[in-house]
């Protein structure tokens, strides 16, 4: 069933219950929506532009902080509203003058909020007939970022209204507020895939952890870079770093070389300090080796090395590559064909779903640009599949990245079929219009909890999905996936506290239908948190039945 709207297009959006739900309570005040990643934060925004372009007509403004997102969101207006006049503002498509002429002539102008600033300031355009400033990205709105600037202009017209979408708002009721606070919004909805009026339009995901093994010679080169990174440790702590430190993680290692690099940069002079630099770099470098060998294989291991020694080098380059232990490192690296188990599990998963239904789209996230093109050639090497390298624009050296144009011309023939495997870093995560997909591969878990609900975000859409995370045991690929895990059990306790204590300040809108919230808020919190203590995660038989359209986690 669609939702008609004489500005809507026949049967472009589909209604579901929360989305209306927000949308309705969009149109009453201004407000800060939180959905999460696949949500349709955008189908929310149509609806509430549609409608108030109907009831007052003036003009809408929709903001979002990159070139990429500001062109897909255009491109998606145009699909969905019945909207002639539709504008793209960005400083590399419009002169000045050409956005003077196209504010006048057009009903919707989508753009970068600096471009905005920049052209109130000259006073090239004015926000007085504007009747609704959709800001992308919400959470951006703080310090001097240019949503606090054009939303303090955009204050100053009566009867205006704001929409507000985020999907990672901030873990405290303060961090709300102040966003809520610079934009001039009165009011906040917050869905969870648990909510009511969501339940029903979410699709089954099953969610699989397969443990994989390192090789032999990977454990062994792991123990050689250890002792490199241990004794750079002993070495910071002799200087006066890292003090009561006695397991040292890497924001430990990237905060010793924050201090002492400020130390320098305020003018003291102490030899030492720059011992300190060289110590945290080898330190830095050891660490990231050991990740390499670890998770993604020797052969991207070699090609560190390989990099590492062409290239010029710094003091540290040089004591680093110098080591006894690095260089042992080094010749068991190039001395051995064994490649990382990861690769052939990678080809097996996805050549199983595409057994089992052969039009699959599929999409693997690698972290290095390295691993992705090892595993673009080594899907390509089984028969059916279609696999494409998908980076971001940035070149390094030989590695050249894929431009803005090239990137679409990928997802349109993602799209079409012509290609149906896409191997991504985290280019693929957000902020691009790819499609629904059949599968989503890990290559390896990543620690944030918004990155991996962004990348799961791909698959369980427009249907059931399935998500699979590969996981190096006994390596930090089984420390990133548990800490993603509980930050993402905390996410979503923080969103039900968020909601009761900000009922106390601003407005909160209920989700439609019953709700814990309301009836239970203390109990709900308490099973939360107490679910978030529980170390390592329960077995099958004691976890509660899973509602219809929620993710099931096996072995999560």
């Amino acid at each position: 069933m669609a939702v008609t709207h004489e500005l809507l297009r026949r049967g472009a959006v589909e209604e579901r219950a929360y989305q209306v739900n927000i949308a309705r309570a969009c149109l009453e005040r201004s407000t800060l929506v939180v959905l999460p990643t696949g949500m349709g934060k955008t189908v929310v925004a149509a609806m509430v532009i549609a409608e108030v372009l109907r009831r007052k007509g003036g003009k809408v403004l929709f903001l979002a902080p990159t070139k990429p997102l500001v062109e897909q969101h255009a491109a998606s207006l145009r699909k969905v509203l019945v909207v002639d006049r539709i504008a793209l503002f960005t400083g590399e498509a419009t002169s000045p003058e050409e956005r003077e002429l196209l504010w006048r002539e057009n009903k919707i102008v989508v753009s970068t909020p600096q471009v905005i600033r920049n052209d109130v300031r000259a006073e090239r355009i004015s926000l007085d007939e504007v009747s609704l400033v959709v800001f992308d990205e919400a959470h951006r709105a703080v310090g001097d970022y240019a949503y606090v600037d054009v939303a303090a202009t955009y204050k100053e017209v009566p009867g205006r209204l704001v929409l507000g979408m985020t999907a990672s708002p901030g873990s405290s009721a303060e961090k709300i507020l102040e966003v809520c606070g610079n934009l001039g919004i009165t009011a906040v909805e917050i869905r969870t895939e648990y909510d009511p009026d969501v339940v029903p339009y979410l699709h089954d995901l099953e969610v699989q952890r397969i443990p994989v093994e390192a090789p032999d010679v990977s454990k062994e080169i792991r123990t050689l870079l250890q002792v490199v990174l241990e004794e750079q440790v002993e070495r910071l702590k002799k200087i006066g770093f890292l003090a009561g430190k006695p397991k040292v993680s890497l924001k430990d290692l990237l905060a010793a070389g924050d201090e002492a690099r400020k130390r320098l940069d305020s003018g003291v002079r102490d030899g030492r300090l720059y011992g300190a630099m060289t110590a945290q770099a080898i330190a830095m470098k050891a660490n990231h080796a050991m990740e390499l060998a670890e998770t993604q294989g020797l052969g991207s291991l070699r090609s560190h090395f390989d990099k590492m020694e062409a290239e010029t080098k710094s003091k540290a380059d040089v004591q680093f590559l110098k080591h006894a232990k690095v260089q042992e490192a080094i010749k068991l690296a190039r001395e051995s064909d064994v490649e990382h188990p990861k690769l052939a599990k990678t080809g097996w998963v996805v050549r199983e779903q595409f057994m089992k239904k052969p039009d699959s789209k599929v999409i693997v996230f690698a972290h290095y640009r390295e691993t992705a093109d090892r595993v673009t050639q080594e899907l390509a090497r089984i028969p059916g599949l279609r696999p494409v390298r998908f980076v971001g624009q940035a070149s390094h050296g030989n590695d050249i990245g894929l431009s803005q144009k090239e990137q679409v011309e990928i997802l349109e023939k993602f799209k079409a079929g012509e290609v149906n495997v896409i191997v991504a870093t985290s280019i693929g995560e957000e902020g691009l219009d790819i499609p629904q997909v059949d599968l989503v591969v890990f290559y390896e878990p990543v620690p944030s909890e918004i990155r991996t609900i962004q990348r799961r975000g791909r698959t369980g859409r427009s249907a059931a999905g399935r998500v699979v995370m590969l996981v190096t045991t006994d390596t930090r690929d089984e420390a990133y996936f548990y800490s993603a895990r509980r930050k993402e059990r905390k996410m979503h306790q923080e969103l039900d506290r968020l909601r009761k204590e900000l009922r106390q300040k601003i407005f909160v809108g209920e989700p439609g239908g019953e709700t814990f919230v309301a009836p239970a808020p203390e109990q709900r919190i308490a099973t939360l948190g107490e679910e978030t203590r529980q170390e390592p995660s329960p077995r099958p038989q004691e976890r509660p039945p899973s509602k219809k359209g929620q993710t099931k986690f096996d072995d999560f």
